[in-house]
């Protein structure tokens, strides 16, 4: 199995411990690599909604019991608080409740809520639950919202890997690369993406380039010393049984 640095890639984002939903400035998340939330209101699909004071800051605090208590007090007094509905969701998710962050992200979107760091956290909860094809729409919508950012291009990648559309996948990592060209897990990522379309050439050259720009890196290192012991060279059908059963993850 190839070695991964992660899952799912996202945004670090400082938390701002006072926020409000109509705030245009704030941005916040629970940390690099969990989930993405921009605390900066996307006016188009926002209009002048504003959550709780104490919720959303039950929520920068990372107090997720007591955000979901507060912000479920604002959606039953306003229903249709777009913005309320997906920090609902956000909480959920950062507690494992899967099902319900879906259900909310969903209603935010119903609600018209045209933010990209919702729909990435939406395709983040479907890949979790491996519903590739509904994280591949999701993620689809986040690419559209939030063009220039690298880990929704990211993320669909391997929304199309594990859909086994390969050629999408490359797609979408190397924009990825494009938007964030020293970033070492979009590199082995693609290299990945490479192995398993049966590209070795492809993928020996972005983890030489791995090994020697981050030598302390070792995803890059196990996969190409892997990759150099592999006898004969690769087809691409025979690429895919060869990645399950020698490579290793490290996430």
């Amino acid at each position: 199995m190839i070695l991964r640095a992660t899952n799912f890639r996202l945004s670090a984002i400082a938390i701002a411990l006072v926020l409000l939903c109509g705030s245009a400035k704030s941005s916040w998340a629970a940390g690099a690599r969990d989930k993405v939330y921009n605390g900066a209101a996307d006016q188009a699909g926002a209009g002048q909604e504003i959550c709780d004071v104490a919720a959303d800051q039950a929520l920068g605090l990372e107090d997720y019991p007591a955000a979901i208590a507060l912000h479920q007090q604002v959606v039953r007094a306003q229903g249709d608080n777009a913005l309320a509905h997906y920090h609902l969701g956000f909480a959920y998710g950062m507690i494992g409740r899967t099902n319900s962050e879906i259900d909310e992200y969903l209603v935010a979107a119903r609600l018209h809520l045209r933010k990209w760091d919702l729909f990435l956290n939406l395709g983040l909860a479907y890949l979790s639950r491996n519903d590739a094809p509904d994280a591949i729409e999701a993620l689809r919508t986040a690419v559209l919202l939030g063009a220039n950012h690298p880990e929704a291009h990211f993320n669909l990648a391997l929304a199309y890997e594990k859909g086994d559309r390969w050629q999408e996948a490359l797609d979408e990592i190397t924009v990825a690369l494009h938007l964030a060209p020293d970033d070492l897990d979009a590199h082995n990522t693609k290299a990945i993406i490479c192995v398993e379309t049966g590209d070795q050439v492809c993928a020996r050259d972005e983890w030489t380039y791995l090994v020697r720009v981050a030598p302390d890196y070792a995803p890059a290192r196990v996969n190409l010393t892997i990759l150099n012991g592999a006898h004969p060279p690769l087809t691409a059908s025979a690429a895919a049984i060869f990645t399950s059963a020698r490579f290793a993850s490290a996430r």
